[in-house]
């Protein structure tokens, strides 16, 4: 059964290119927003906490630091509003989910970039 449904994931859900990223990197999604009857455009710039999934069921969590303010966003790779994804920075961690980052403040919060 779930081959089955791994096979029509595969075949009729439309894959998007997007560049490699990981946890740690600074990257900008950009994505359409409908207002009404008009479409626009919107970014949203900052730090991948976390990619889980696999397959069209994959998501990734982006956390931006608004004002004092954390705010993190849940992204599904397969969201036919997704334009284009950006990578700003490569950042070097050592976890896949970087959850402590929530608490750490000032120049704590930096990620050191990977090299190369």
């Amino acid at each position: 059964m779930a081959d089955l449904i791994k096979f029509v994931q595969d075949e009729f859900v439309a894959k998007k290119e997007f560049p490699e990223f990981s946890a740690g990197d600074t990257i900008t999604v950009y994505y359409e927003i409908k207002e009404g009857n008009k479409t626009r455009t919107q970014f949203f710039r900052g730090v991948v906490i976390q990619r889980r999934g696999s397959g069209s069921t994959e998501t990734f969590t982006i956390r931006k630091m608004s004002g004092t303010v954390g705010v993190e966003r849940i992204f599904p790779v397969n969201l036919p509003a997704l334009q284009k994804v950006e990578i700003n920075k490569k950042g070097s961690v050592r976890r896949a989910r970087i959850f402590y980052f929530r608490e750490l403040t000032g120049k704590k919060a930096r990620i050191k970039e990977k090299r190369g």
